[in-house]
């Protein structure tokens, strides 16, 4: 592609014809800023519109595309300034009555003898009748060119803002297909393309736009969405070859005396699952390059064994062990869980974090130096630069999704090449998984430990919420503790939509229902220092029942917590909600969990059914997947980088295969794409990466 190509491409849709400032503006919210976002830019649905029907074979109720000619016309002045046009169309079997409220410059454009095309439903009745159909000039077929734009073909139906009508989007787009299409670039090798009989860039995207048959418009949207596809698994493809490339300077002995000796140590025998996958992690210590994998896993599945068996493997072979983890609660759960496994063992295990003393920092960090510290459990403390270690090998990321990239960067910076290990309790689907952690070897905990308790589900009614008080109460008189949770942290938040808030609730709960115990409240608006205070209190039992937002779903392991109620969980995806019911039934006693919704929405009764009667998290997951997309799964922050516009992450996890196929294909075989017909995708990988970063 030449510069002049590239500058058109990339010029702005406010310069394309009929367009302008304000039209721009309205584009720009869909998304539309260059001419070439315009020709990615796909219809969320088609109609087709190719097959005439006669006026007598029109149904009731049915969508219909009839031709006719228009046999009489009137325009109506109605009160209050309203008007009424409408025509009269014939064809040899009857006549159809169109009607336009408030469409009154109408009646410049139609008259009497106009052949016309009409789309739209009919209206039950005894006469055959529209109401604002769309509609299209048969005599102006050859030379009009908005020509088989909305009649007379499979026509695309765009999602719209404001101001803004079907037809003049479809007519823009035209306009840009006509003039850019063969000027976007084709960056697809074109061995992967022609091996699957794709069509062409410029043709794959007019037939998304304008289809001139359903097979051609399946053809593109494939074409299009792998070539999205494959850009991402591209991207993760040479990272993994880059990490491939790097010679780590250590060995490590797998099987020493602390091995031994945890496995006296531990109180049980790891699950099938969990051998499956310390397995893997020791196999990957035995790889001469950086370990790079996440170790996924259901909510108390025992990741935190395998880890243990990690951090023990490492020290035995004289080197240090950092595990960062995203709060001062979670990092002293760490630090107490390993600490009992291997602190007999003669290992030292320490914390440090914002909280940790300074005369005990300070003796930590040289301790750490000096590699008396063999194992260290922190949060963003450990990203300092006052932080050094003598021998740091093995990293650890814990619930890595809350961490920026940067900040676990710069933990790996802290070592010369280390073994990186990513954890995540958060079920992802395999599309997801290999989207987002696609440059990592991915392994799962597929069980739970023997004995671990089920959690009871119920899905109970506002009319059962003094009974759903009362079961709460049996728990607390007993000497357990609960959760409440609520989707939004402000009264005022909730207004008009028919929702409790957590602040609000807090206190009433404190006041009207439970005014003989102590009620927390925990949101994510509080500051940092403060929610460690009420996590840490209810930890050790001071807060009895602790009203909440979802910043509860990750984190808080509370053995004592035995029942949880979900205030509108119709708000939550599945997946979400899985991860809240994950914080309760951590301990030895029966543990239940409570939605309490009055929601008849069909969805959300679908998902809070699925919720009641799944306790796969994948499952779930995948579920969550299908319906919410995946920003319900990982936030909008974290899922918005790859901006997928064609591709489906439910859908297309076929392509998705073939897409890490391929691209792992191309890298093996030219790495840094030097091969002179690469040139485009490799600008093209430079554009993304801009995008990405």
């Amino acid at each position: 592609m030449t510069v002049a190509q590239a500058s058109r491409r990339e010029s702005a849709i406010r310069y394309v014809k009929g367009v302008g400032p304000r039209r721009a503006a309205q584009l720009l919210q869909l998304g539309i800023e260059t001419v070439e976002d315009a020709c990615y830019y796909p219809p969320r649905r088609y109609e087709d519109r190719t097959r005439l029907s006669s006026i007598r074979e029109a149904a009731p109720g049915a969508w219909t595309t009839i031709r006719g000619r228009i046999l009489a016309r009137s325009l109506r002045r109605l009160p209050k300034g309203h008007t009424l046009f409408e025509l009269a169309v014939g064809d040899v079997s009857g006549v159809l009555y169109a009607k336009w409220f408030n469409q009154a410059y109408l009646a410049q454009q139609w008259h009497v003898g106009d052949e016309m095309i009409l789309y739209g439903q009919v209206e039950p009745g005894t006469r055959a009748q529209m109401m604002h159909p769309e509609m299209e000039r048969v005599e102006q077929e050859a030379a009009d060119r908005g020509v088989g734009l909305h009649m007379g073909r499979i026509v695309p139906i765009y999602s719209l803002v404001g101001g803004m009508s079907q037809r003049w989007l479809r007519q823009i787009l035209a306009t840009v297909l006509e003039r850019y299409a063969d000027e976007v670039s084709e960056w697809l090798p074109e061995d992967v393309r022609a091996a699957h009989g794709w069509p062409g860039l410029a043709r794959a995207l007019r037939e998304l736009h304008f289809p001139t048959s359903w097979e051609a418009l399946e053809a593109a949207k494939q074409r299009l969405a792998f070539q999205e596809l494959f850009m991402l698994q591209l991207v993760l493809a040479q990272r993994r070859a880059k990490v491939a490339a790097i010679a780590k300077p250590r060995r490590y002995d797998l099987d020493g005396p602390l091995i031994e000796g945890l496995r006296r140590q531990l109180p049980f025998s790891l699950t099938a699952s969990q051998q499956r996958v310390v397995a893997e992690l020791c196999e990957d210590l035995r790889h001469p390059y950086p370990m790079q994998r996440l170790l996924q896993g259901d909510v108390g599945c025992g990741k935190t064994v395998v880890v243990a068996w990690l951090m023990a493997i490492a020290v035995q072979s004289g080197y240090q062990v950092a595990l960062m983890a995203p709060t001062e609660l979670l990092a002293e759960q760490h630090a107490r869980v390993v600490g009992q496994w291997l602190g007999p063992l003669g290992v030292s295990v320490g914390m440090l974090t914002q909280g940790v003393p300074a005369a005990e920092r300070a003796q930590r960090l040289t301790d750490l130096a000096q590699g008396r510290l063999q194992v260290v459990i922190g949060t963003h403390a450990l990203i300092q630069r006052s932080v050094t270690f003598q021998r740091l090998a093995l990293v650890v990321i814990d619930e890595q999704h809350k961490f920026g990239v940067l900040q676990r960067a710069r933990l790996a910076q802290k070592a010369e090449a280390p073994d990186v290990l990513v954890l995540t309790a958060t079920p992802i689907p395999r599309t997801l998984a290999l989207s987002l952690y696609g440059d990592l070897a991915i392994s799962t905990i597929t069980e739970l430990p023997p004995g671990r308790r089920p959690v009871t589900t119920r899905w109970m009614r506002e009319a059962q919420r003094q009974h759903v008080y009362a079961m709460v109460r049996e728990q607390i008189i007993q000497g357990r503790q609960g959760y409440v949770v609520y989707p939004l942290v402000e009264e005022r938040a909730a207004q008009g939509k028919g929702l409790k808030a957590a602040t609000q609730m807090a206190g009433q709960l404190q006041r009207e229902m439970f005014s003989d115990v102590r009620v927390g409240l925990l949101h994510g608006q509080m500051k940092p220092a403060k929610k460690e205070q009420v996590m840490r209190e209810f930890a050790r039992g001071a807060i009895h029942l602790l009203v909440s937002t979802v910043i509860v779903e990750v984190g808080l392991d509370i053995p004592n917590a035995t029942i949880m109620v979900i205030e509108h969980p119709e708000r939550f995806g599945l997946a979400q909600l899985h991860q809240l019911r994950g914080r309760i039934g951590r301990g030895s006693h029966p543990a239940t969990c409570i939605a309490l919704s009055e929601t008849r929405e069909q969805a959300a009764v679908a998902r809070l059914s699925a919720f009641l009667n799944t306790t796969d998290g994948f499952a779930l997951a995948e579920q969550d997947l299908k319906q919410r997309g995946p920003g319900y799964l990982l936030g909008r922050q974290q899922h918005g980088w790859w901006r997928l516009r064609i591709a489906d992450m439910a859908r297309d996890h076929e392509l998705l295969e073939l897409g890490r196929q391929e691209a792992m294909t191309l890298v093996d075989r030219d790495p840094h794409l030097q091969h002179p017909s690469l040139g485009e995708l490799r600008d093209r990988l430079a554009q993304f990466r801009r995008q990405a970063a």
